[in-house]
């Protein structure tokens, strides 16, 4: 009889030699269920619940295709105030339309300007800080820490430019030197704070995990005293820094004024996301930052600097998120003030989503982006409780990506050849089958 660790060694093991295929089947059936289970809480939810017009009475009246409205009444225990199927068709198709002309037949899109511009804003920012985290994950390192790096990144970003344009003309040309110096200063910020962690795991053996969860609520409050005690503005109640230019500011193209989203951005965060596909797979350092994810022992006896790895990837992934903290300043917010919101922590969830692959972060940042904008949709069109809206939301990003978690799992836990097949080569050259892979 075989033990429970065999049968989870062997379930997990299944998880990672899954094929491309099986995956995108697993995760479409997860999306399935997700939205069955999320139904089934909206339903219960407006059982409980009271208001005026509910949508089902005590008794529900199933009509019979084709007889002119006649049908059978099937008695309910009690009235139900939410339509689950309402809810979903607000929280998908308000992410780019409205969802009250929305119609397939006869087609019309209807689409939204403001609401698709919203979707594409999250996902330009999930975009930033799924690939950061993706980063540190294949290099083997948990960064945890992507929301304190795009804090101060985004503080770096502002202060930079603010310091910077009064030496500068204005207009178009301020800002073709002014936005470049914004993301430079963000990366560069990002990328020392990330790097910190990364030294305290190299030199010092310290938990990465730990540290970068303690050191987002470190940059947090560096943030906050640099602002409200030197770079405050002047006669502002908030915690809040002077605005920038409008000049410098990454401004809507072929959107309305006011919402916040540049096509720009989204284009330049597609490019990173090939340029750092390329970089982990076509050059000498991605090779280094692979093999280290993948076996680290293996890598350090191969001549892998094990030390110098660690610190590079997570100032890499640092980077990467200071440059979103730049972005968020630069096409949201305009100036740097407390309530930053939670991209580097949804950036996690992104990674875990995509696989760690980070072609796979730009559909999984589209899918957490159409979430979050749909959403809104929800609670002021159909009275649903935002707090159930959020529920909603979990459930679908927790179904989604628990398989890719387990599958993660199963890559840094199964025992090489637990399987029952080939046994990891020596020399390191040949594939093995229920070992560790960097697919």
């Amino acid at each position: 009889m075989s033990t429970w660790r065999e049968r989870a060694e062997r379930t997990l093991g299944r998880l990672v030699e899954a094929s491309a295929a099986e995956r995108i089947f697993i995760s479409l059936a997860a999306l399935a269920m997700s939205i069955f289970v999320g139904g089934f809480v909206i339903l219960v939810s407006g059982f409980v619940a009271t208001c005026s017009e509910p949508f089902l009475t005590r008794a529900m009246l199933v009509t019979i295709p084709g007889s002119g409205g006649w049908g059978i009444a099937i008695p309910l225990p009690g009235s139900f105030c939410y339509n689950p199927i309402q809810v979903y068709k607000y929280l998908f198709i308000g992410a780019f339309a409205d969802p009250q002309q929305f119609s397939l037949v006869p087609f019309n899109p209807a689409i939204d300007q403001y609401s698709l511009a919203g979707t594409l804003r999250e996902t330009s920012m999930l975009l930033f800080t799924g690939l950061a985290v993706a980063v540190a994950f294949r290099a083997g390192m948990f960064n945890i820490g992507t929301q304190g790096q795009l804090v101060l990144g985004a503080l770096g970003s502002v202060l930079s430019v603010l310091w910077t344009a009064p030496y500068v003309p204005s207009g178009i040309v301020g800002g073709i030197i002014l936005i470049p110096v914004g993301l430079v200063a963000g990366a560069a910020v990002g990328g020392a704070y990330g790097a910190i962690p990364g030294a305290m795991k190299a030199y010092a053996d310290t938990n990465e995990v730990i540290t970068t969860i303690m050191l987002n609520f470190i940059a947090t409050g560096i943030a906050f005293v640099l602002v409200s005690e030197y770079f405050k503005k002047p006669g502002s109640g908030n915690v809040e820094t002077r605005a920038i230019p409008g000049y410098a500011a990454l401004s809507p193209s072929l959107f309305p004024r006011g919402s916040s989203f540049s096509l720009l951005v989204l284009v330049g965060a597609l490019v990173l996301t090939v340029g750092i596909y390329l970089l982990l797979h076509r050059t000498a350092f991605g090779y280094d930052l692979r093999t280290s994810g993948i076996q680290p022992e293996a890598a350090e006896y191969g001549g892998v600097n094990a030390k110098k790895t660690m610190v590079s990837s997570m100032a890499l992934s640092g980077a990467i998120g200071g440059i979103g903290g730049a972005i968020y300043v630069l096409m949201i917010l305009n100036r740097w003030q407390t309530g930053v919101p939670s991209y580097g922590f949804d950036g996690i969830t992104v990674t875990i989503l995509a696989g760690n692959n980070p072609l796979g972060v730009p559909l999984a940042a589209l899918l957490f982006g159409m979430l979050k904008s749909g959403s809104l949709t929800i609670d002021f069109a159909l009275g649903v409780p935002k707090q159930l809206v959020g529920v909603l939301r979990g459930l679908i990003i927790l179904f989604v990506a628990m398989p890719e978690f387990f599958r993660m799992l199963g890559k840094r836990w199964v025992t090489p050849g637990a399987q029952g097949e080939n046994a990891v080569a020596t020399d390191g050259g040949t594939p093995t089958e229920g070992g560790e892979s960097d697919e």
